[in-house]
């Protein structure tokens, strides 16, 4: 026990250090609210495309996928979301709100937390594994995204679908444009393999190692400003969706996506390792993504709401994230 116990703080612990430490350098005064705005923007826009990119780009080949551990991730977060969007409609009737609340049902803050965390659990395999998911969960949670906010929000109170405005949405996204510039880079590279041509991406050096350094930064910077924008104003307002939102993210929805894993595990797929659970916690284990609080305010949803649940999610999981690796390293999968 103790062994699974310094296993999971080895693996948790130095994500929630940087986020606290944002915290402590934003009340004194070293990250100030502008600074924390743009680097939100920065790492939206710019480094987790980056990452994403990075990461797609780097598996090792398109013929190492293991198709069934990827698609059982992608169809629980669409069977998560259908749950979510059924479960906020009874549990709130503001749209703004419901489209905030039904964002913390499925879509997590993989890019940030889940793809250091997965390399944290299980080392270069988690890592690898992390990476392919990415390349589908990623434009999965964004495109769901998206749709949520555009059919829940504020200025959409009958929660009318428009579809070209959901596409656009869709196409425009920083972080599915990274992903999927990614999967096309890994598609030509696999291309010159097959034609016996021997250049790459990393022949042209500086590129790939701007790229990389890039990519180097973009946890810890992510981290850092995700720690600067907790603020605990509004509890006492939202504290009902809050204290719902949070529940349904860090257990809920954990039990659900992991347990559904357990039993592929224990049935039709034995071949899942300790490498598809790591990337499995960081899937269906970690907070609210961040970027789901700058949607909800770009597309008219209560983002007040949206980063209070990033707030206190972050924060819950810090423990829940702790039990369950203790739980899966007690199990021997870890």
């Amino acid at each position: 026990m103790l062994d699974a116990f310094l296993f999971a703080a080895n693996a948790v612990l130095p994500i929630v250090i940087l986020i606290a430490f944002g915290y402590i350098l934003k009340r004194i005064g070293l990250l100030t609210k502008d600074f924390l705005n743009i680097g939100n923007k920065l790492t939206f826009r710019v480094l987790l495309p980056v990452m994403l990119f990075y990461n797609v780009y780097n598996v090792n080949s398109l013929g190492d996928i293991n198709f069934g551990f990827v698609l059982y991730g992608i169809l629980a977060v669409i069977v998560i979301f259908f749950i979510g969007i059924a479960v906020m409609c009874v549990f709130t009737k503001d749209n703004a709100k419901r489209g905030s609340l039904i964002q913390s049902v499925f879509r997590s803050n993989y890019a940030i937390i889940g793809l250091p965390l997965a390399e944290s659990l299980f080392g270069a395999e988690g890592a690898a594994a992390a990476g392919v998911m990415s390349a589908f969960c990623v434009p999965t949670f964004n495109a769901l995204g998206v749709i949520t906010l555009s059919i829940f929000n504020g200025s959409n109170e009958k929660g009318k679908i428009n579809v070209k405005k959901i596409l656009k949405g869709i196409v425009t996204n920083p972080l599915i444009i990274g992903t999927v510039a990614g999967v096309a880079a890994l598609g030509i590279r696999e291309l010159f393999v097959l034609g016996n041509i021997s250049f790459r991406l990393k022949d042209i050096e500086f590129l790939y190692d701007a790229l990389g350094d890039l990519k180097s930064i973009c946890t810890p910077f992510a981290l850092l400003v995700l720690g600067g924008k907790f603020e605990f104003s509004a509890v006492s307002r939202l504290w009902k969706e809050i204290a719902f939102g949070t529940f349904v993210r860090t257990v809920a929805v954990p039990v659900l996506g992991l347990g559904g894993a357990l039993v592929l595990r224990a049935t039709i797929m034995p071949e899942l390792a300790g490498e598809h659970f790591a990337t499995y916690m960081g899937v269906f284990a970690t907070p609210v993504a961040v970027a789901s609080a700058i949607m909800a305010k770009e597309m008219g949803a209560d983002d007040e709401l949206a980063g209070q649940l990033v707030v206190w999610t972050s924060l819950v999981s810090a423990v829940t994230i702790f039990i369950y690796v203790t739980i899966f390293r007690t199990m021997g999968i870890f």
